[in-house]
């Protein structure tokens, strides 16, 4: 029989700071989707493609903060916790796109790319089940199962997609994925951290959490975004994968 979350009589529900940063992130996330749109309108089709993919990123990320404003996308979770699954259906769909993004600029091959979004969204899903357990056993091995999957991620970011981005021996390319890259890395390191003491031990507060999550969601998104929006003149350059060179007699 399947387990359900304790009737609960009240909810411990986001305040006015956390409702606060959920503006602040929908507004960010608006902006920065409506400037994409603009650069992909005038972009050639090289620099479009990246244009393209930071306007869904920031997009999907702006339709779940208008969600979670508009009170919708939650449910009580155990502990009487008001729980966004909205910002899970995002991370499933934009985390996709950040690391498609990263994957253009190194350069690197569409099977690699897509065996890395395997891995983070077997990541997201884990994050997911584990928020939604009853059972504190069947919780933590979900974070466990999630975090599994996510030092593969950390290590192609790192190591796999730097490699192959540094064969292209484009001064700019390389610097631009060596910010973006790390960026990324370092912000996502702090997602996990926050769902200990949030989804996890239930020590944060819904407004801490929101606000912890919202800062950097922006960070990881509209930053992530103006950084490559600088490098315009670099991502003119094609970012073809390396294949190996053959000689036809």
């Amino acid at each position: 029989k399947a387990l359900a979350p304790t009737a609960c009589t009240t909810i411990e529900e986001v305040g006015s700071t956390g409702v606060g940063a959920l503006t602040l992130g929908f507004l960010a996330l608006v902006v920065t989707t409506v400037v994409m749109v603009a650069k992909a309108a005038n972009a050639d089709a090289e620099r479009r493609k990246y244009y393209f993919c930071n306007t869904f990123i920031c997009g999907v990320a702006s339709f779940s903060y208008f969600a979670m404003l508009s009170g919708q996308g939650w449910t009580a979770i155990a502990g009487c916790r008001q729980f966004f699954y909205a910002r899970y259906i995002d991370w499933a769909i934009t985390t996709p796109l950040l690391i498609l993004d990263l994957g253009l600029v190194a350069g690197q091959d569409f099977v690699t790319i897509a065996a890395v979004c395997g891995a983070d969204i077997l990541m997201i899903v884990a994050g997911y089940m584990g928020a939604v357990s009853v059972v504190t056993t069947v919780k933590w091995f979900w974070f466990l199962f999630g975090m599994a999957m996510f030092l593969p991620v950390v290590y192609s970011l790192a190591r796999t997609f730097r490699e192959t981005v540094i064969t292209r021996k484009d001064p700019e390319m390389i610097e631009l994925y060596g910010k973006i890259a790390w960026l990324t890395i370092i912000m996502w390191c702090f997602y996990p951290m926050v769902w200990l003491f949030s989804e996890g031990f239930a020590s944060f507060s819904v407004s801490f959490e929101v606000v912890a999550y919202t800062i950097m969601d922006i960070i990881s998104k509209c930053v992530f975004t103006f950084m490559i929006v600088s490098a315009h003149d670099a991502l003119g350059s094609p970012t073809t994968a390396p294949t190996q060179s053959r000689e036809y007699v």
